[in-house]
């Protein structure tokens, strides 16, 4: 009992620590990325500002990118902790340690030896593989919908399998069952408050797939009673998209189902198209050192073996399940003709639980003396093969970064910062210790330690060095201009920016911003202002000297209020500005 005590309070504390390491450390200190980022909190700062929490806005536009949640707990988180960048990302960060938590629990519960005790390993290494991966980090310190969509539809899934298990189990209590099948309802409506459709559409694929390969959609349809799912799931849905509907009509249905939606998945939007194999690079790159080991932790599934399958009992189908939901979303996806990185990020939960049931299983039998079994070999000295090229790549990072008009010498100020020669070192040095390990035979866990420290050193000395120096380079010009902007404005001033749009600078200065990105635009649109009666006389205009000089005549035309590079701010005579 004593000793089951203690691993409770290990385990604890070592969720505490990934935790607050992977999403609470630092999580404030930078400020908001240009371009998606300031539109998320700057239409949660309207909610609470004209006190609608129907519509979302971003300078004065009605936003129907994505549902409500994201902004209604951004607009709590302000409420709570005043209008900055940590409350912003607040809601990533919680819905990220809830999922890491939930995946702990699920792995725990699930485990069907009845001889043994339960292993705490197994659940403490699937908490750390959610947790510490870069692109799960990088999502979770981002205040955007992707994390918080990516926390409701996995905790969803796994409330799925917990009720799906307990329901076979006869320990269990007669309400356990029902309960997570109820907690599952309750995430999948909120999946769906979270980013639309796809909240129930991925997880329906993935449960109603996995059942028909076990045989057991009928009666697992029986258990889950749909009826009253249907019921809580609408009344958390549906009024808000009827008051939405209700306010804005076709415009809202066009724009949020037809774009957002079905155009993204039928044609390529904004831009973002890529080849096929697009999300394999994603997954490897974004979950790496712990990519190395999927294909070998897939395999282990052998899920070509359906008949023995269907007849293990339902707690030994975990790494089935992590299967479906694994290539369920990645699949999905594939087919889509709009790719993003963050597409993959509802995926990576069922990748961490197979790397998990597979490491949990090799240093559960490893034996020195006995030769390593050869799936695990070849990854471990793939392993070293991609560590050694990470090593190389980040110590030649700065000649592969390309031009940023918002930071021009961004790749000199990561050659300065030491950050690629210590992230080349880290790797290396990982490179030559699993090298080592499978050169001595000794117990193959260190193989798995060394990445988990190796990762957690990148995180500590590359990650967020790297967020700081972008921030640094990209991101404070523009936060000192928003400043100077709020101090300096005249009454019925307006705010022109040209030949950007970064939307930072109306949640910044928490002012509407008028976005020109071509020049001509720019130029007619200030024209007419001349044309046309206003309480002001003048504009202030943020652009770089080089569209400056397209705009007005000459020096004596505008008075420099502020220049940080590569931004001016300036005051411009609507009477001087140049007529074409």
């Amino acid at each position: 009992m004593k000793q089951n005590k203690t691993t409770w309070i290990f385990s604890i504390l070592w969720l505490l620590l990934i935790g607050w390491l992977a999403f609470l450390w630092h999580l404030g200190s930078t400020g908001l990325v240009d371009e998606t980022e300031p539109l998320f909190a700057e239409a949660a700062r309207q909610m609470t500002v004209t006190g609608d929490w129907v519509t979302p806005y971003f300078n004065g536009e009605t936003r129907f990118d994505k549902p409500p949640l994201i902004y209604w707990l951004m607009a709590i988180a302000y409420q709570l902790f005043g209008v900055n960048e940590w409350a912003v990302r607040l809601p990533s960060a919680i819905g990220a340690i809830a999922l890491m938590s939930f995946g702990f629990y699920t792995l725990l519960a699930t485990q069907d030896n009845k001889s043994k005790p339960k292993s705490f390993l197994l659940p403490c290494i699937g908490a750390a593989l959610i947790a510490l991966n870069s692109q799960t980090i990088v999502w979770a310190r981002t205040g955007v919908s992707d994390m918080l969509l990516t926390s409701c539809m996995g905790i969803s899934l796994l409330s799925f399998f917990l009720g799906y298990t307990f329901k076979d189990n006869i320990t269990k209590k007669s309400w356990e069952a029902p309960f997570w099948y109820l907690v599952c309802y309750i995430f999948l409506a909120l999946s769906v408050l979270t980013k639309g459709p796809v909240g129930i559409v991925l997880p329906g694929l993935i449960i109603i797939s996995f059942l028909l390969y076990t045989g057991n959609l009928t009666k697992v349809i029986k258990e889950m009673e749909i009826i009253k799912g249907l019921i809580i799931f609408m009344v958390m849905t549906l009024p808000w998209y009827i008051l939405v509907i209700r306010q804005h009509g076709w415009d809202y249905i066009n724009s949020f189902f037809g774009y957002h939606n079905f155009q993204r998945f039928t044609e390529v939007v904004n831009g973002h198209g890529a080849s096929w194999y697009f999300y394999f690079l994603v997954v490897l790159v974004g979950f790496i050192p712990w990519s190395i080991y999927l294909p070998v932790a897939i395999l282990r599934v052998k899920f070509w073996h359906r008949s023995w399958w269907c007849q293990q009992p339902r707690g030994s189908q975990l790494s089935l399940f992590a299967f479906f939901w694994f290539s369920g979303i990645f699949i999905f996806f594939t087919i889509a003709v709009t790719k993003l990185p963050s597409y993959t990020l509802p995926l990576l939960p069922a990748s961490a639980i197979l790397v998990a049931l597979f490491w949990s299983e090799a240093i559960s039998t490893a034996n020195p003396k006995r030769s390593m079994n050869r799936g695990l070999l070849i990854s471990c000295v793939v392993n070293v093969i991609v560590l050694v090229i990470l090593a190389i790549f980040f110590l030649k990072s700065p000649n592969f970064i390309g031009y940023d008009p918002a930071a021009p010498n961004l790749a000199e100020l990561v050659a300065l910062s030491g950050i690629p020669l210590r992230t080349a070192i880290i790797w290396g040095a990982t490179a030559i210790a699993i090298a080592l390990v499978l050169w001595l035979r000794y117990n193959w866990k260190w193989i798995f330690t060394a990445n988990l420290i190796a990762f957690i050193a990148f995180l500590v000395f590359t990650l967020l060095p790297t967020a700081f120096l972008i921030d640094g380079s990209r991101q404070l010009s523009l936060r000192e201009l928003s400043a100077i902007v709020v101090q300096r404005q005249k009454p019925e001033e307006e705010v022109v920016m040209i030949g950007f749009k970064k939307p930072s600078l109306t949640f910044y200065t928490q002012r509407r911003v008028k976005f020109f990105r071509n020049t001509n635009k720019a130029i007619a649109y200030l024209t007419e202002t001349t044309d046309i009666e206003a309480n002001s006389t003048s504009l202030l205009i943020v652009a770089r000297p080089k569209y400056i000089q397209r705009v007005v005549l000459d020096r004596s035309d505008y008075q420099i209020l502020g220049f940080q590079s590569p931004y001016l701010l300036l005051r411009v005579d609507k009477h001087k500005i140049l007529r074409h």
